[in-house]
């Protein structure tokens, strides 16, 4: 069985099979082949792995962001942004940080980040002269704190998968990484557009008008710190969380900006419907597949085995950033959260390695998969968003790559970067 699933997994994603059905078909082709078990139990295995109260908060939070797109807000968090920044050097790709990195805290989806704000951001650097390439680049090299700073469901999956550690302490843990991946953005943009000479022709905004911008991105940014106390102070769980942020993603909408209108609604709720119903799938897919490598004893060698290696704490964390940066080249988060989790998680545990700090590591490595060749899923949203070619804008990412490296290295060999903030804040 575990033979027919690795060989039937690789066959098919090289074939251009999508993740899901790569993932479905594999675990039962190995379920037939053994002969031990009835196909049926593909089927229970995928209900059962999202039969799980806490995964209620993917479709709210997802809901929540397209509520608060559809209500003006990224428009909103653009001015808000451009404000501090537009006028400087290299202004609206700050900016562009900047926006992605505040709605990074709303959306938790990289994907959403490119095709909202982002495409919008790329309009406007293309305009000023900064080059539509680089700008989409920019974008999608950005556009990865989606799933790091808080809300996350790559985050909520996590969760499920490694009982040592907690959604809301995981929320906590990605500030810092999420703060200093934006950083980097900024300083490779300001290193590219001096070299480029991309200046602004935005003039700075006026007092009145900076008051005004601030103003009006008040209600937009608290919904931010409405998840964040509720949270820490125990006022909901995170799935209750996510519920909240709807009914107030709601609010501001139709009553706050005053932009969205009821004959909206379908469109929103079909919308995260359809990108809710294809995130459960991968997760659904995922589970019959952790579960035939479960039942063939797979965790259980790669776990002897490796301990057989007798690395330090150091090099285990080496070996699984390589690991992961070779897996994340050809699948996605989601299910490699769900497939190497539950094997490498005890591991680094059993090593006295922190699981808030491996979690952390595992998620941005995984994360940093979306914008590497040949999947890539975040590249080719971002091509599409902008109307930029694979090959011109893959042209652009090797500066934007190395930043990404060096943020995971101090990631990777600080633990305090992802664990200080939640245990400040009483998270285990």
């Amino acid at each position: 069985m575990g033979i027919t699933l690795f060989i039937a997994i690789i066959v098919l994603l090289v074939l251009g099979f999508p993740v899901a059905f790569a993932l479905a078909i594999s675990a039962a082709l190995a379920v037939f082949v053994g002969g031990r078990y009835p196909q049926l139990i593909v089927f229970k295995e995928m209900f059962t792995g999202i039969d799980s109260f806490p995964l209620m908060a993917v479709p709210f939070f997802i809901l929540a962001a397209e509520l608060m797109s559809g209500g003006a807000l990224t428009a909103v968090l653009l001015r808000f942004a451009a404000q501090f920044v537009g006028h400087l050097r290299g202004g609206l790709g700050y900016a562009n940080v900047l926006s992605l990195t505040m709605f990074s805290g709303i959306s938790g989806s990289a994907l959403a980040d490119a095709a909202g704000p982002g495409s919008m951001m790329v309009k406007m650097m293309d305009k000023a002269g900064y080059g539509r390439p680089y700008a989409a680049a920019l974008t999608a090299s950005t556009a990865i704190v989606g799933p790091i700073i808080p809300p996350s469901v790559s985050m909520i999956i996590y969760a499920l998968q490694d009982e040592n550690v907690s959604v809301g302490g995981l929320f906590m843990a990605g500030f810092i990484p999420g703060i200093l991946i934006a950083l980097a953005m900024a300083a490779v943009n300001w290193w590219v557009c001096k070299k480029r000479d991309y200046r602004s022709t935005e003039p700075r905004p006026s007092a009145r008008e900076m008051w005004v911008n601030s103003f009006k991105a008040i209600p937009a940014l608290m919904l931010i710190v409405l998840i964040v106390v509720g949270i820490r102070f125990g006022i909901f769980t995170p799935t209750e969380a996510s519920v909240v942020a709807v009914f107030y993603a709601l609010v501001c909408g139709k009553w706050v900006y005053r932009t969205l209108q009821w004959s909206a609604l379908p469109g929103i709720l079909a919308r995260s419907a359809m990108l809710t119903a294809s995130v459960l799938l991968v997760m659904a897919t995922s589970a019959a597949f952790a579960w035939v490598l479960t039942v063939e004893g797979i965790p259980q060698y790669l776990s002897e085995l490796i301990v057989s290696w007798q690395l330090s704490p150091v090099m285990f964390l080496i070996a699984v950033n390589i690991l992961l940066l070779v897996f994340g080249i050809f699948m996605e988060p989601l299910p490699g959260v769900m497939i190497l989790v539950p094997i490498l998680a005890p591991i680094a545990f059993s090593l006295g390695i922190d699981p808030t700090h491996f979690a952390m590591v595992v998620i941005v490595n995984l994360t940093l998969g979306m914008i590497t060749p040949p999947v890539g899923g975040l590249l080719f949203v971002t091509s599409v968003a902008t109307r930029v070619s694979i090959t011109d804008l893959t042209r652009e990412m090797p500066l934007f790559l190395l930043a990404h490296f060096v943020v995971l290295c101090m990631l990777t060999f600080i633990p305090q970067l992802s664990t200080w903030l939640p245990h400040m804040l009483g998270f285990q």
